[in-house]
């Protein structure tokens, strides 16, 4: 990947514009990009997100939603997350992992990052994708938000690449085929 100052200097730029955020270009396709970036740079980009969420003068409203933090809220609200540790050690990090899939989905994921005071100037920005895999797998998440979404662009933080059909989280694991998606820069 080219200079990653560089792409967030364009990324930044990109995503204020009106044809980003009404998904102009895009032939009809939901307005979900992706921003691939190398693993190494993970603190990079949180720096990043947290600037251009700082931000006073900022030509959109970023409604950032980290999913690690996402998949923690979800835990309090059903009352398991202090019994998370407990289980990974008396049954082990493959056990909890299935109890966790079963407990939580993706509907649970979608329903906690939707919000009701959307504006048309919105850009859900999905971040900790890393952190929550395998857990969630982000082409599942996409597909239950989509259509909560469909009039707000999502652009997903990504460690890793995208082809436009396959994504290879950390440039090693890959995922299942989506197509519904563009490459941002």
């Amino acid at each position: 990947m080219d200079n990653l100052n560089a792409r967030l200097d364009k990324l930044r730029a990109i995503i204020q514009t009106p044809d980003f955020l009404e998904g102009n270009g895009l032939s009809n396709e939901v307005n979900i990009r992706f921003f691939c970036y190398e693993p190494k740079d993970e603190l990079k980009i949180r720096r990043f997100v947290e600037k251009i969420r700082k931000e006073k003068k900022f030509g959109c409203r970023l409604i950032e939603r980290d999913l690690y933090r996402t998949f923690l809220s979800i835990c309090e609200r059903l009352d398991i997350l202090n019994d998370v540790e407990e289980m990974e050690r008396d049954e082990g990090s493959q056990r909890l992992l299935e109890q966790l899939r079963s407990t939580v989905d993706v509907e649970d994921f979608a329903e906690a990052i939707d919000y009701a005071d959307r504006t048309p100037n919105d850009v859900l920005l999905l971040t900790g994708v890393g952190d929550v895999f395998p857990f969630m797998r982000v082409h599942s998440l996409l597909e239950a938000l989509q259509p909560r979404f469909s009039n707000t662009p999502i652009l997903v933080m990504y460690p890793g690449e995208f082809t436009g059909l396959k994504l290879t989280l950390f440039n090693k694991l890959e995922s299942n085929n989506y197509y519904r998606a563009f490459k941002l820069l």
